[in-house]
């Protein structure tokens, strides 16, 4: 079916396209234009005016809608996914916390099947964890962590090409080797639950560790041993242009002047907003898959407040948060959401912007940042046909 929406403020590469169209088929974008023409025999869409934008792209996302990945399910995973895309996220990389090797397993064969079907909105697993500094497990599952080790790290690895991303404490015996092994293998090393220095994150950067987990979360800044002053984790990745970072920004875990620090320093194109939403995100439940965790103040809590242990958000929060309170242009907060989590995750061939020949994963957003309707790959998830 052809599908043509009219009367949009687009964002494209290239900036914002007023009155503009967009013109889709087969789950692809076939154009995209500032002519208001109707194209025979298209479905016309009527966007009224309200803002067209790429779908986003989540790389962190522990579950939502009452469901929470480590169960490891179809039903689970398919249930997470569902009530985040109804929220603006159009293609997800599930996120594991650490847990045990048959879990990571028994997780890695659902995400393969599932990623194999058609117009699957998942494109590969995220394992956080298992290999974190104790010290700052925060949310994590304390007796699931450990040091890397080549013995159980190499046979997932090699067993299931579905893990796109794998988190780790640089800092740890055996993470540089770690490191070099899985970016050896395209899998994407990123700095997590640490308390590096400078001269671990440099040497993690040499080794391949080109991203930053929940950048300025379980990890130090700049502190005081008795009398002298080191730099920590969250200045040495600054130091680091070419790092990038993902930030939790639904205005608690970061504040929004902290967010706005990031965007000035790492830039759009180094820096990504993420979820990392528990079970209870885009849920009616207040009750969190893990039993430790609590909600409270609109975020999920350690029982003992030690820590904060995820989110509730959404990616329409995210945007909204940036935008609202973090005073960031809306196209910049949006290519956050979007190009740079594309980019970063190596599916920009097809994600992450509103071009010619890619997937039709669009949101509309009024101009209050409400989700209107959502597409993924050209079908309908969220919102009606006729945008009232």
């Amino acid at each position: 079916m052809l599908t043509q929406l009219i009367n949009a403020r687009i964002l494209t590469p290239q900036g914002w396209l007023r009155d503009g169209s967009v013109l889709i088929r087969d789950g692809k974008i076939l154009e995209v234009t500032n002519c208001d023409l109707a194209v025979i025999g298209a479905q016309l869409i009527d966007i009224k005016g309200m803002y067209v934008l790429p779908g986003g792209v989540e790389i962190h996302c522990h579950g939502g809608g009452g469901r929470d990945f480590m169960e490891c399910t179809e039903d689970a995973f398919r249930e997470a996914t569902l009530a985040h895309m109804k929220h603006g996220t159009t293609s997800i990389f599930p996120t594991l916390s650490s847990s045990t090797v048959p879990m990571i397993e028994q997780a890695a064969d659902t995400c393969t099947r599932l990623m194999a079907e058609k117009d699957s909105p998942i494109l590969g697993l995220h394992l956080e964890g298992h290999y974190l500094n104790m010290a700052m497990a925060g949310g994590q599952i304390p007796e699931n962590i450990k040091d890397p080790d080549p013995n159980e790290y190499i046979p997932i690895v090699e067993n299931w090409p579905c893990i796109k991303r794998w988190d780790a404490a640089p800092e740890l015996p055996g993470a540089i080797q770690f490191g070099r092994y899985i970016t050896g293998k395209g899998i994407l090393a990123s700095v997590a639950h640490t308390q590096a220095e400078f001269e671990d994150i440099h040497a993690a950067y040499e080794a391949g560790y080109t991203h930053a987990t929940h950048f300025y979360n379980a990890m130090p800044g700049f502190h005081k041993r008795r009398e002298y002053k080191y730099e920590g984790t969250v200045e040495s990745i600054y130091l680091h242009n070419d790092m990038t970072v993902e930030v939790v920004a639904d205005g608690i875990h970061v504040p929004p002047t902290i967010l706005r620090l990031v965007y000035k320093i790492k830039g759009v194109e180094r820096t990504c907003l993420i979820t990392d939403a528990l079970a209870c995100a885009a849920s009616d439940s207040q009750t969190a898959f893990d039993p430790r965790v609590i909600i409270e103040d609109g975020v999920c809590k350690l029982a003992d407040h030690s820590a904060l242990a995820g989110s509730i958000a959404t990616m329409d929060r995210l945007i909204r948060t940036m935008v609202q309170k973090a005073e960031i242009p809306l196209a910049d907060a949006v290519r956050m959401a979007s190009e740079t989590p594309a980019r970063i995750m190596g599916v920009s061939d097809r994600k992450g912007t509103l071009q010619k020949g890619k997937d039709a994963d669009i949101i509309v957003m009024d101009d209050k940042l409400q989700i209107r309707a959502v597409w993924a790959m050209g079908k309908l998830v969220s919102g009606t046909d006729t945008l009232s």
